[in-house]
């Protein structure tokens, strides 16, 4: 026996999710209203009993909710909302909502509340059409949440595919938890074996759950491509752009182009200074909004994040400056990701900003020697930091390789 669920996420949301928990408790109390725990009703098709091979169709739902149930073959407009709110059983609404509560917090948190209540029913509305068009035929009565579902959990894959998911495993007598990125996850777990390789019972609405999850990762990407909906520098769009970005330079590279090669040699490619445009109202308040961001993933040391949200504040407004703890950090985290140009420029700004209020500036300095010396090759600017970084220096060890720098440098 193999178990995986995923217990919890390494995100929070900033605000209070209120419209997923009205939709959570919507859901849980339409299911008490209208599940019958001890009585099986027949259902009826315009006043007549549905019989399959022969035997009558019972389902524990009481009478007055059967009209919500959604027949692909047999529909009522209403039934493509309603069904979504009905449940065949204490596990079914459990685990929806369990799920519900894990992945939509973030979402509503994203969206705003009317937003995301829009997102969460028209999700509901896209599966149970896209069921029935699949099975115009079929008779079976569909309920559930779970396509709404899946189109949040969708949601979640664009909007946060590199969080950690929290996974509690459970192989026969062995029980422990493991953490892997939401893109695995819901992209292999969730979407390609529960509902495409490994299709455990026969009346699952899997595809309803497909058109779910395409549902809502269509729609997220749309929203960020068209910037309708503001992006982060870790959101799945700005992964397809990156791993574009380097499909086409390897595709160069494969035609022997070299943008910096030119007749004769090597060329320098000229420069200019850009000039600095005040950031706009919409600018602002999204600077807000990062600033507040690095903030939460530093306090749940989710630096990685963190560094990249820096980035896209520095794209905004390259004159913010970050409290003193926090931008050491995220320097740090940017040098040993080996992202030499923007570590240097972090360490430069935690310099200008806070070196009398730091007690141990000469490791940034020999940090930042480091950085010019062997990555960015500028001499001069390593040089400089090396030698100031010097005479302060007690650690044996970054003595030695501060003078061993100065060496090869020839200082």
């Amino acid at each position: 026996m193999l178990l995986l669920l995923p217990i919890r996420t390494s995100i929070w949301p900033r605000r209070t999710p209120y419209a997923n928990y009205i939709l959570i408790a919507l859901n849980i109390i339409i299911f008490f209203l209208s599940y019958s725990f001890n009585r099986q009703y027949p259902f009826r098709i315009d006043g007549n009993i549905v019989l399959i091979n022969g035997h009558m169709l019972s389902l524990p739902i009481r009478p007055w909710a059967m009209d919500w149930i959604l027949l692909p073959g047999h529909w009522h407009y209403w039934q493509f909302l309603s069904y979504a709110f009905l449940h065949g059983g204490l596990l079914h609404i459990i685990g929806n909502m369990f799920f519900l509560y894990l992945f939509g917090a973030n979402i509503n948190d994203k969206l705003g509340h009317v937003r995301y209540v829009l997102f969460y029913l028209m999700g509901a509305i896209v599966s149970g059409v896209g069921f029935a068009l699949l099975h115009p035929s079929s008779l079976d009565p569909t309920l559930g949440a779970s396509g709404a579902i899946a189109a949040v959990t969708g949601a979640y894959l664009v909007l946060f595919p590199q969080t950690e998911i929290t996974v509690l495993y459970w192989i026969i007598f062995f029980i422990g938890t493991f953490e892997i990125p939401a893109l695995y996850f819901i992209g292999l777990k969730l979407i390609i074996w529960d509902n495409i390789v490994s299709r455990i019972g026969p009346h699952v609405a899997y595809e309803a759950h497909l058109v779910g999850y395409a549902y809502g990762i269509g729609l997220l990407l749309l929203l960020l491509a068209t910037r309708i909906l503001s992006g982060t520098q870790y959101d799945l769009w700005v992964m397809i752009r990156q791993w574009n970005r380097r499909r086409q330079y390897r595709d160069a590279v494969a035609g022997s182009y070299d943008p910096f090669l030119a007749v004769g040699g090597r060329r320098r490619v000229p420069s200019r200074e850009v000039p600095s445009v005040p950031p706009d109202r919409e600018d602002r308040t999204r600077i807000e909004e990062i600033r507040q961001e690095i903030g939460s993933r530093i306090e749940q040391r989710n630096l990685s994040a963190a560094a990249d949200l820096y980035m896209e504040l520095m794209q905004l407004d390259p004159e913010q400056i970050l409290p003193r703890q926090h931008l050491l950090d995220i320097a740090n985290q940017l040098a040993s990701g080996h992202r030499a140009v923007e570590a240097a420029h972090a360490y430069e700004q935690f310099l200008t900003h806070y070196r009398s209020l730091y007690e141990y500036t000469e490791q940034v300095e020999l940090m930042l020697g480091i950085l010019y010396s062997r990555y960015l090759r500028k001499p001069e600017e390593a040089i400089k930091h090396l030698r100031n970084a010097a005479p302060k220096l007690v650690d044996p060890g970054q003595v030695r390789m501060c003078r061993d720098e100065l060496v090869r440098l020839g200082a």
